[in-house]
């Protein structure tokens, strides 16, 4: 991989962004257009889908941008059987936050690394297993006319401070936010892209039991 490659990140989720931020790499940002109602209605395994969809958006900026490194990431909820992406309206956070009260379930993050002159990109996903607490019908009302559950997957943000709709978390916390950043690093590094990594955030990341302990603060 040439050393100048810009590295792209194809996602416009601002908390993938700060993420990504911490761990002080020089990167752009161009979200990917990509259909994802078709790959949801043709791949029904979320680790599989989650990491298709991932792989989907890097190509597609990659395809735009190819004399770059793009990572492509997706964010999926899944209770049992259902998977859950972004909802499509109030009523859809609504559903999704009352089916996902007082119960576990998981989270899965798909990241897909395409560098220029790679035969194969590289592909990973992360799981996390998350508690909710028993929030109320009138928190849930309240957290929906914010607007905040909107554009997250499963209608929630484990990071939202006022809502604050998880319990225990199992494994990569970040992972939950959007952006698994020791899987992450990982890819990088692969490549030959050495993560400065914010002590702060890798503290966070392995206190939560992050399955990668090769990051040590």
């Amino acid at each position: 991989m040439s050393e100048d490659a810009p590295l792209i990140l194809a996602s416009e989720s601002p908390r993938r962004r700060e993420l990504m931020k911490a761990l002080g790499i020089d990167f752009q940002v161009y979200p990917a257009a990509i259909d994802e109602e078709k790959l949801h209605r043709e791949v029904k395994n979320p680790e599989e889908l989650v990491q298709k969809l991932a792989l989907a958006k890097a190509q597609a900026v990659f395809d735009e941008h190819p004399g770059s490194v793009v990572l492509g990431a997706d964010t999926l909820v899944c209770l049992g059987s259902r998977i859950f992406g972004k909802p499509a309206d109030a009523q859809g956070a609504r559903e999704m936050l009352l089916a996902l009260r007082d119960r576990p379930h998981r989270v899965i993050t798909g990241l897909a690394l395409i560098t220029p002159g790679a035969m194969t990109p590289l592909v990973a996903h992360v799981g996390t297993s998350v508690l909710m607490r028993s929030y109320s019908d009138d928190e849930i009302a309240a957290y929906i006319a914010s607007g905040a559950p909107l554009d997250k997957a499963g209608a929630y943000g484990i990071q939202d401070v006022d809502f604050h709709p998880a319990a225990p978390v199992n494994g990569c916390y970040f992972n939950v936010v959007g952006l698994p950043i020791c899987a992450t690093s990982e890819l990088f590094r692969q490549v030959g892209i050495t993560p400065r990594i914010d002590l702060g955030v890798t503290s966070a990341c392995i206190s939560h039991r992050c399955p990668f302990v090769g990051l040590g603060p």
